[in-house]
């Protein structure tokens, strides 16, 4: 039998500490359907409210031990920019998100920066930063406002981490700051195709403008709250936008600096799973350290009679993934130390 796939006997085998919902990729917009980049999927641009707002009332069901909910970004498509509704699409998804019992936490995506600045999310209700914990004893563990992340621990020894992936990025930054231009020129130069979404001919596909990355400040932050987490024998789900491992997503959609992420994440013992979109397909994988790998399958590319979310149930030794629709289910188990 499959672990990773088969949710056979799981009932009763250890305690239910907590569980959360997981969604990607709304892409929500007014229009009719389309397609996408490449012409070769459809994209339900109305629909995407439909399946949030069943996602909602099965959450609501679950609301018993549904402690959170983890948006993981793209929650408007980039269309909406064009047609100047950006404000009115957000206005809409959000109003469904009002209806959940249980918090969210939103994470920002490219569609995000099509849309709006950072420094009108910082300002918007996507930003989520307040529900993040503060550890006075350890203040190399506060996030900097440079950078869109921050932490939580719902439970006793299990801490969440949001991640800014387009931290060290070219969209939605005042093009006049220098790091816009660092960015753009670092991208420039391992990019060198005059359409700069397109990945033709790199060595380094992940290197196109609708991915971004992780500076070193964000990175050093991140390594301060695992070297706590270590300490304090917690365990921990790092969450980010873009994938940040080659085999659970294709090659064009991850981090541009990936690799120092792992690194970091592989430094310690703590990190049981990353969670992260934009890829639209979903992915999967189990790295060489013991850490599992979701890249949740897109909302916006989710046909009518189907569905795209899931609810993790959180227990001692596992997090099994119920997923619905086009999201599998998993059973993911803590690697021993």
């Amino acid at each position: 039998m499959d672990k990773n796939s088969s949710l056979g006997a799981i009932d009763g085998i250890s305690e239910l500490c907590f569980s959360f919902g997981v969604v990607s990729d709304i892409q929500y917009a007014d229009l009719e359907d389309g397609y996408n980049f490449l012409r070769t999927r459809m994209r339900y641009y109305r629909y995407s409210l439909h399946h949030l707002e069943g996602a909602i009332e099965e959450w609501n069901e679950e609301s018993n031990h549904l402690f959170f909910v983890l948006q993981l970004g793209d929650i408007i498509d980039g269309f909406n920019a064009q047609y100047k509704v950006s404000e009115e699409s957000l206005q809409n998804v959000l109003k469904e998100f009002e209806k959940l019992k249980a918090p969210v936490h939103h994470t920002w995506g490219n569609h995000e920066f099509y849309n709006f600045s950072r420094d009108y999310l910082r300002n918007s209700k996507l930003n989520t930063k307040f529900l993040g914990d503060q550890i006075a004893h350890c203040p190399e563990t506060t996030p900097s406002e440079n950078y869109y992340a921050y932490h939580f621990a719902p439970f006793p020894k299990f801490r969440f981490i949001l991640l800014d992936a387009y931290d060290m990025s070219v969209l939605g930054m005042d093009q006049s700051s220098p790091k816009y231009q660092d960015c753009m020129k670092m991208l420039k130069e391992k990019n060198p195709n005059k359409e700069l979404n397109s990945p033709q001919g790199l060595s380094e596909p992940q290197f196109v403008q609708y991915n971004g990355g992780f500076s070193q400040d964000q990175l050093d932050w991140f390594d301060a709250v695992l070297t706590f987490s270590d300490t304090n024998q917690e365990k921990v789900v790092v969450v980010g936008h873009v994938p940040i491992h080659p085999d659970c997503s294709d090659d064009t959609c991850l981090a541009w600096n990936y690799r120092d992420a792992l690194s970091v994440i592989w430094s310690h013992k703590c990190v049981v799973c990353f969670l992260a979109g934009h890829t639209h397909d979903g992915g999967y994988c189990i790295d060489t350290h013991g850490v599992h790998h979701i890249t949740l399958e897109g909302v916006i590319e989710t046909p009518p009679e189907s569905q795209a979310f899931g609810t993790v149930h959180v227990y001692p030794d596992k997090m099994v993934l119920k997923g619905r629709g086009r999201v599998p289910d998993r059973i993911m188990y803590y690697k021993k130390d």
